[in-house]
């Protein structure tokens, strides 16, 4: 059954001052346990993946063409002048809809699940491109030490492409807390261990991805239980961290396809 839509003409509205945080602060969903979702693809994806928003929003002029299964997704649905919405996006060309959804409580990490380990990476758009990789290539898990840009963040979403909802994301950890791991951790380095190209790899593992400029950092290298390195012909000193990303976990779901992981 369709909600029937309520219709918010204010700017000063209380939800349209959360759309707005949401939509354009990086962290604001940390407080208020929910994120906002800009554009039917994110939206869609959402869908996909058997979940379901408790808002949805539509603008004025996006209204009569919207798709049904949007319409129907949410218990709420709600209609913003065209101006209104364009204040909540935070984008040039604002969407002509968008949901509101609960972030997934977490708790922890699951010791045996495929994990990516981001280590204080900076770029949203890294972090968003190493969680498409990861969901593509079969990882369930994101492991986010303190330093790495906000997993849920609006950048991190559009860059994610609705990676989001296919993984288990915790954020905020200490090295430490990668002890509760029963993965053998694999750590990429430009300068030491297997060629990843002659390499067997364990399966699950957790790659351990590290900072843009820095790399891995010592309390992880201390924990690691194997160094990859990919060859690099060309003789480029190294790679981006979501190329890079992308090669490692591309190789581990090669491997259990072809047979070749522990």
């Amino acid at each position: 059954m369709t909600a029937t839509p309520q219709d918010i003409q204010s700017r000063d509205n209380p939800l349209v001052k959360e759309l707005r945080a949401l939509a354009q602060d990086n962290t604001a969903y940390r407080q208020r346990g929910r994120v906002w979702l800009d554009g039917d693809h994110l939206c869609r994806a959402l869908l996909a993946r058997g979940q379901r928003p408790s808002i949805a929003v539509f603008s004025a002029s996006g209204w009569p063409r919207a798709d049904a299964e949007l319409v129907a997704a949410a218990p709420r649905v709600v209609r913003l002048p065209d101006a209104v919405m364009a204040s909540v996006s935070g984008l040039e060309s604002p969407p002509a809809m968008g949901f509101v959804a609960d972030l997934p409580d977490v708790a922890g990490l699951l010791p045996d699940a495929p994990t990516v380990v981001l280590d204080r990476l900076q770029d949203a758009g890294n972090v968003g491109s190493v969680l498409r990789s990861a969901a593509a290539f079969g990882f369930t898990q994101v492991a986010a030490l303190k330093g790495t840009a906000a997993l849920w963040s609006p950048k991190v979403l559009r860059a994610g492409m609705g990676a989001h909802f296919a993984l288990r994301l915790v954020e905020g950890l200490v090295p430490e807390a990668l002890s509760s791991l029963s993965v053998p951790l694999l750590v990429t380095s430009s300068h030491q261990g297997d060629w990843l190209h002659q390499a067997t790899l364990p399966w699950p593992c957790a790659w351990v991805m590290g900072h843009e400029g820095q790399g891995v950092g010592e309390a992880l290298m201390a924990r690691a239980s194997r160094f990859v390195r990919i060859a690099q012909p060309g003789g480029e000193e190294s790679l981006n961290v979501a190329a890079a990303a992308a090669i490692c976990l591309h190789a581990s779901a090669a491997g259990r396809f072809n047979g070749a992981c522990d």
